[in-house]
């Protein structure tokens, strides 16, 4: 699967519509200014690396492109919410999304509790977007790719079960469909395990900022995500947690009405 920051995008556009419209009741006491946390074990540098950054991008591009080939179809169940400072959910949305090459995506809704207002506005919105964008021009303009970034090598890091090179991103241009932050690569498959960073360029004079994580799974010889947080801070009302957590994993099934258990990840 190809890597993007656009949906990162999209979401930050869309809490800020929620967040300076109809979040601020949700959310009436004040807590601590904590930033989305990074998982992994400390950079190090101890160990020799033979490839250069370029040469690092353009194998995860090849390899990407081979395993983009081989994935006909898979089916996930997505669970959507987003979180108070105090850590109440404010509304929540089950999602099964299925997927067929080369690019269709459907999405069925199977539970949905909290605000309707919040559901309809960030959760309806950013699906309905994804679906729509997802071969378009900004799949293109946010790919992580050496059109878009210069990429420099920190070093290796660990990863849950996963060993990776550490690429910083920095983008080439200031556009909302990109970021700035890091990439973690992991070295045999050449595959995304992780990325975290912040828009490229501040999305509204409401949002003092706006930081992302999503992790990555292998699932039966591809990657797929595996979580997406996304904490933006927007002025007056405070920070806005938004998780999404890709479970239930089905991929090329023979017969995707009769597929009805996940394929195991590496983090199982």
């Amino acid at each position: 699967m190809g890597v993007h920051f656009g949906r990162f995008a999209r979401l930050v556009a869309i809490i800020l519509v929620l967040g300076v419209s109809s979040l601020a009741p949700i959310s009436q006491g004040q807590g601590p200014d904590s930033r989305t946390a990074e998982v992994g074990a400390q950079l190090t540098n101890s160990a020799p690396v033979s490839l250069t950054s370029d040469e690092i991008v353009a194998r995860m591009l090849e390899r990407n492109r081979l395993r983009n080939e081989q994935l006909r179809r898979y089916s996930a169940v997505r669970t959507y919410e987003i979180k108070n400072l105090e850590g109440k959910v404010a509304a929540q949305v089950v999602v099964r999304v299925d997927y067929e090459a080369p690019d269709k995506k459907t999405f069925k809704k199977t539970s949905e509790k909290g605000s309707g207002i919040v559901r309809h506005l960030v959760f309806d919105r950013l699906i309905q977007s994804e679906g729509e964008t997802s071969a378009g021009r900004e799949h293109h303009d946010s790919a992580i790719t050496a059109a878009n970034y210069t990429f420099v090598l920190a070093g290796e890091e660990e990863v849950g079960p996963y060993h990776c090179f550490v690429l910083e991103a920095i983008p080439k241009r200031k556009d909302k469909y990109l970021f700035e932050g890091k990439i973690w690569i992991e070295t045999e498959d050449f595959a995304v395990a992780k990325i975290a960073g912040h828009p490229a360029k501040k999305p509204s004079f409401w949002v003092n900022r706006a930081d992302f994580v999503r992790q990555y799974q292998r699932l039966g010889g591809f990657w797929f995500p595996y979580r997406d947080e996304t904490s933006v801070e927007v002025k007056i009302y405070g920070r806005r947690v938004f998780t999404v957590d890709h479970q239930q994993y089905v991929i090329n099934p023979a017969n995707p009405l009769q597929a009805e258990t996940g394929n195991m990840s590496d983090r199982d």
